[in-house]
């Protein structure tokens, strides 16, 4: 409690209040027969670049409306109901009041009902990320436990989580200071790769293609650091704003077409050669993290000692798109 009292502090010396991320959620986590006081924050925030759309050569804000799309008339959010897309121009109406009777039932409480293997998840059943921080009087030493339990064994806990109106499947990881919790997709929403998409087959790549591909992964295999990579697009855009508020013109370069790969042998060789002259010129400032040895094997720690689970890799929410849509 007193470290929090002295961040805060912190904080308001700085003149970085602003950024303290907002509870969005408030209840109890529960394993067993503990109970966790807990709230819910945001565990990333968005930097992308959001404008406001004008007419050209004027200072009037564009708005959207919602129309009927036969007369054109305006409609009042009162009026709309919406309806699910039978095909062939059905459609289900369904009330508000409709609705809410499927709704799940309301629950402050986020009870873990199995502890499962960290290295079993795929991460492409993850959505978005979250943290969990103690809350109230009596909960630091529970809450402290349980995420030192959880980051010895090597186990991730899986519940189920209801916030507006909706139910998550969540799973609750162990990071070397608190506990973090990912929203997941249901089994039946994740694509089946072979079912749905047109793949190679294994025996379409030759032995020799493999070696030059696996010779040119060694060669840029490096350890990771996610504060190596920034989003270099964003960081064009704020300094073309910047340009243009100092008022600079823009001058708008054509971009460059990019290379055919005429042969993928050619493609490897030509690749492997790039990497080994950039090998130690990483944008770190200096060394390439050491690869792997030859012959070793990357194992994960063993489960009862293993530390806290990285973080699993950002998912993309659009890239992930499970094909079904909200009915309008």
């Amino acid at each position: 409690m007193a470290n929090r009292c002295h961040k805060g502090v912190d904080r308001l010396w700085t003149g970085n209040l602003s950024d303290v991320p907002r509870t969005i959620w408030k209840g109890a986590l529960s394993f067993g027969l503990v109970n966790i006081p807990v709230g819910l924050y945001p565990a990333t925030s968005d930097k992308s670049i959001h404008f406001n759309q004008f007419e050209e050569g004027t200072s009037d804000r564009i708005r959207y409306k919602k129309v009927n799309e036969r007369t054109g008339d305006e409609v009042s959010q009162d009026r709309i109901v919406r309806g699910f897309d039978l095909g062939g121009g059905e459609y289900v109406i369904m009330s508000d009041e409709e609705l809410e009777s499927a709704e799940p039932k309301k629950s402050r409480q986020i009870e873990i009902s199995d502890f499962v293997e960290s290295a079993d998840i795929d991460p492409v059943y993850f959505r978005s990320s979250y943290y969990l921080a103690p809350e109230g009087a009596g909960a630091d030493k529970a809450y402290a436990l349980l995420r030192q339990a959880m980051a010895e064994a090597g186990r991730i806990g899986i519940a189920t989580l209801v916030m507006r109106n909706k139910e998550y499947l969540v799973a609750i990881r162990p990071e070397d200071e608190a506990l973090a919790l990912h929203t997941m997709y249901f089994d039946d929403e994740v694509r089946s790769p072979t079912r749905d998409l047109d793949l190679p087959e294994a025996d379409e790549v030759s032995d020799r293609e493999l070696s030059m591909a696996q010779l040119l992964i060694e060669s840029m295999e490096s350890d990771w650091d996610p504060g190596r990579y920034h989003d270099t697009h964003r960081e064009k855009v704020e300094a073309l704003i910047e340009e243009k508020r100092q008022g600079h013109e823009i001058v708008i370069q054509e971009p460059e077409a990019p290379a055919k790969v005429v042969d993928l042998m050619e493609a490897l060789n030509a690749s492997i050669a790039a990497a080994a002259r950039s090998g130690d010129t990483k944008s770190t400032g200096g060394k390439r993290a050491p690869a792997a040895k030859k012959g070793t094997a990357r194992r994960r720690a063993p489960a009862k000692k293993a530390k806290a689970a990285k973080k699993p890799a950002a998912k993309s929410t659009a890239a992930k798109s499970t094909g079904r849509r909200k009915a309008s």
